[in-house]
């Protein structure tokens, strides 16, 4: 038995009649669609209606069984459409193949396009089971991963490889009960890469608690981490929850763990140990189920060697070491960044959407940015709040413009060209010359995303995040520009 709902299109009633009679005879639902026509309204409009809200995915049928011959458009020609849809080159949902008269090229087309599965008619009812079950659980599989990336992702910005690389591993530690110290230079994002880890396990439910240690004046860390009874010091007038009751079920981030005193480390080793503690002044210990992360910017194992930090608690916390790259390492990360602080920045102060030249852009990318993510993030808001509009090099603070390209005139006409970094535009600006403003604009448009799908191989949902718009515009402009999947 499963469960599930699963698009039957076929042009042939009886078969639309005996796969229901099979699927539904193992508890899952069962939709028709007797044209290829229709099986694309069905599934573009469920595809739309995901993409807008995610909280919909349950309008897009888990499997799609299609017939190679259909009346109109045939199931080859849906399943393309379907795979133009999707990630990777292929179809957003799993789609079993079938026909009467398939031939190895029919076969060989619709596996290169992504089908999960092929047969030929007659049925055999053990196979549509078998195909349909595996084919179910492949559609929850990636059903859940994409909820995880989307939990995972957050606020955190970043197409760099160095940045995927931390998105999967955050992805892998999360569905852990593993702790995990993160490192990395101050302003880097190593919080939100907590709350990342936080939101893809299994206690997203319940709470996420920051300590930053290196705040907490050391005579109160320990009632504030493990709380205390009344009277148990000067100024206790009545018991109180330390944090790690707080974060009972949930996770407890340990900000700059390295300045934490030794004496609290060491009760903090025997809690992780234990998973107990006693309150200051308390005397009943209690049990307490948390997942502790912690961070830091300093080297950890270097201080435990000169017996400024606890070796045992090193690697007690250390179970999976995560490093945050500092932004210098991902400065093709920083348009990306950019776009987001100026909305944010706009939304924040209830300013009107606001765009950047790409000048402006250039001259930001050049930038070291020894603060990292968080000196970012302040420059663009600056630079918001003090602009009358949209954001030119003049608005990018005078020691960020030192080494900017000097203006257009004293570059002779070769801004556009210099601007993008792209060779490609300086051709079309010479050889497009005495198009109309309108298939001007087209041509351009049409290059700078055919070159953005490139860079990205091709991934629709990455090359949209680029572009900052949604993988459903993105999709339209691709049919309007007649943009094809490998087009050179």
């Amino acid at each position: 038995m499963f469960t599930g709902t699963v698009l039957v299109v076929d042009d042939e009633k009886n078969i639309r009649r005996t796969l229901r009679m099979v699927i539904e005879g193992e508890g899952a639902t069962v939709h028709e669609a007797e044209t290829g026509e229709r099986a694309l309204e069905l599934l573009e409009a469920a595809i739309a209606a995901n993409e807008a809200d995610p909280m919909l995915a349950s309008e897009l049928p888990n499997v799609v069984i299609m017939d190679v011959m259909l009346g109109g458009i045939s199931g080859l020609e849906v399943l393309e459409r379907l795979s133009a849809l999707g990630e990777d080159g292929h179809p957003p949902v799993p789609v079993i193949m079938i026909s009467g008269h398939a031939s190895v090229a029919d076969a060989v087309r619709a596996t290169r396009l992504g089908a999960f599965d092929f047969f030929e008619k007659p049925l055999s009812r053990d196979r549509v089971v078998v195909s349909v079950r595996n084919a179910l659980r492949q559609s929850k599989a990636e059903r859940e991963l994409r909820d995880l990336r989307q939990r995972v992702h957050g606020e955190i910005i970043g197409t760099a490889e160095p940045m995927r690389e931390l998105m999967r591993m955050v992805a892998k530690v999360g569905r852990t009960k593993a702790r995990v110290l993160i490192t990395g230079e101050s302003g880097t994002g190593k919080e939100l890469v907590a709350r990342a880890i936080h939101e893809a396990s299994d206690r997203h439910d319940h709470a996420f608690v920051k300590v930053n240690c290196a705040a907490i004046p050391r005579e109160l860390i320990e009632s504030e981490l493990f709380g205390h009874e009344r009277g148990a010091f000067t100024g206790a007038v009545g018991q109180k929850k330390g944090l790690f009751e707080v974060a009972h079920k949930g996770t407890l981030f340990l900000d700059e763990i390295g300045d934490m005193d030794l004496d609290a480390q060491a009760k903090v080793l025997r809690v992780l140990q234990s998973g107990e503690l006693t309150r200051v002044g308390g005397h009943t210990p209690i049990q307490v189920d948390v997942r502790v992360l912690a961070a830091t910017h300093r080297n950890l194992q270097e201080m435990a060697g000169a017996g400024e930090f606890r070796e045992d608690l090193f690697f007690r916390l250390a179970v999976v070491p995560i490093r945050m790259p500092p932004l210098r390492e991902r400065l093709d990360d920083v348009p990306l960044l950019v776009r987001h602080f100026i909305n944010q920045a706009c939304e924040e102060n209830g300013l009107a959407r606001r765009e950047i030249d790409p000048q402006g852009l250039a001259a930001l990318a050049r930038h070291d940015w020894p603060g990292n993510v968080r000196e970012l993030r302040n420059v663009i808001e600056r630079m918001v709040v003090l602009s009358d509009g949209d954001l030119d090099i003049d608005d990018v603070p005078p020691e960020l413009r030192a080494d900017a390209p000097a203006s257009d005139d004293a570059r002779g006409g070769e801004s556009d060209e210099l601007a993008t970094g792209d060779a490609r535009f300086a051709e079309l600006l010479r050889g497009q010359s005495e198009l109309p403003l309108k298939a001007f604009r087209e041509a351009v448009e049409r290059a700078y995303i055919l070159q953005r799908l490139r860079d990205n191989d091709w991934n629709v949902s990455r090359t949209a995040e680029v572009l900052g718009i949604e993988r459903t515009h993105l999709h339209r402009k691709l049919k309007i520009l007649g943009i094809q999947r490998g087009e050179r």
